[in-house]
């Protein structure tokens, strides 16, 4: 099974589960605390959060729409989530909602109706970006936040049409950040290239979320809403939300989105290595290696970035099948240290491009190195 599963997205033709109540006995009694054991609780202002909350509803929701795609020859339709990027009418989406359709629609909150046209993908971020030719009062673009200030325990929201229940929020916490997750595009190597700088979730998001605005409290978009990971699925096979939700940081939607306009397309940096940071004290002891983080070189691509400028990937086998030692450990790039392969896939995502460098700190053994890298285009 894939670490991640995509939100497939949601069918037109709903079915609602049944759900059982039993009764249960009353609870045993628990004796009342004493005054003295009182805990002295701070105070929360509910409804000044339900007015902020109920604001960024009335604000936002404008500017989400819901998607319907079609495909020649299909007699189900794809329903999904997109959100308006600005007033040329352009919207943003998720690749897999709008993947092999041929053509789409656009629903406003405001009950406003249009076709749109495909401007360009991109799979390995899962965007996609539509446009539609609507009324300037139609078009409400959200305001983009900035991920780099987003804290594990903040506060967030999630607008879109699950199972087809347009403009519906859910409300949750960045549960992680920086997540690296194997795109849907393969690499030359085998396997899949990683999607970085992927926000983690607990808000609730269903088939029909994809592509809809993850928000903080400022109203501002901090997420697209991608994918879920669960075990449990619906009688017709859609997966069900499990409290673990990811989706595609703003700050890669800045850079992703505003070159699909301008080409339709977007070029990634391309470093040619494979790498593992699970390092378990079995893993660790097979390797020889004395630090518990960083991304260690497991296979470096002939001829690639890595490749030219000298990386070298473990080569000597170990007593754990697959493992080979020798490989270079990477600690930091461009001075940032690198705790997992996340870090450094999501530097790479947010901050290069094709063609640029990085200076790559290494340990080899007991020597520490510092590697220049020349950046490729990813394949």
């Amino acid at each position: 099974m894939k670490m991640r599963l995509v939100l497939p997205v949601a069918m037109v033709a709903l079915a609602l589960a049944a759900c059982e109540f039993s009764t249960l006995a009353p609870p045993t009694p628990v004796p009342t605390q004493t005054a003295s054991a009182a805990v002295s609780l701070p105070q929360v202002d509910l409804a000044g959060q339900q007015d902020v909350l109920i604001a960024i509803y009335e604000s936002v929701s404008p500017g989400v729409v819901a998607i319907t795609a079609n495909s020649t020859g299909n007699p189900l339709s794809q329903l999904g989530s997109g959100w308006v990027y600005d007033r040329d009418g352009y919207i943003v989406t998720n690749n897999h909602v709008v993947e092999g359709a041929t053509e789409f629609e656009v629903d406003f909150v405001s009950g406003y109706k249009a076709y749109a046209t495909l401007v360009g993908v991109d799979p390995h971020s899962d965007l996609a970006v539509i446009k539609v030719d609507a009324p300037p009062d139609e078009l409400h673009p959200l305001a983009l936040g900035d991920t780099g200030q987003l804290k594990v325990g903040q506060v967030v929201l999630a607008i879109g049409n699950p199972f087809g229940f347009s403009s519906t929020m859910t409300t949750g916490i960045v549960s992680a950040l920086g997540r690296a997750l194997p795109s849907d595009y393969g690499a030359p190597s085998g396997g899949y290239f990683s999607a970085g700088d992927v926000i983690q979730t607990d808000a609730a998001l269903n088939p029909g979320n994809s592509g809809g605005p993850l928000l903080n409290l400022a109203g501002e978009v901090v997420g697209v809403n991608q994918s879920i990971y669960t075990t449990t699925y619906t009688e017709t096979g859609e997966p069900v939300n499990s409290g673990i939700g990811f989706a595609v940081s703003v700050n890669i939607v800045k850079r992703v989105v505003p070159s699909i306009i301008a080409s339709g397309k977007y070029d990634y940096p391309y470093l040619g290595i494979s790498s593992i940071d699970d390092f378990s004290l079995q893993t660790l002891e097979a390797l020889g290696l004395e630090r518990f983080t960083g991304a260690y070189v497991t296979a470096v691509t002939p001829g690639g970035p890595a490749d030219k400028a000298g990386l070298r990937a473990g080569d000597t086998a170990t007593g754990v099948a697959g493992l080979y030692a020798g490989g270079d450990l990477i600690i930091a790039i461009d001075g940032r240290e690198v705790m997992r392969f996340d870090d450094l896939i999501s530097y790479l995502y947010t901050s290069k491009a094709p063609g640029e460098t990085v200076m790559l700190t290494v340990l080899r053994g007991a020597e520490q190195l510092e590697i220049r890298v020349e950046l490729g285009y990813r394949p």
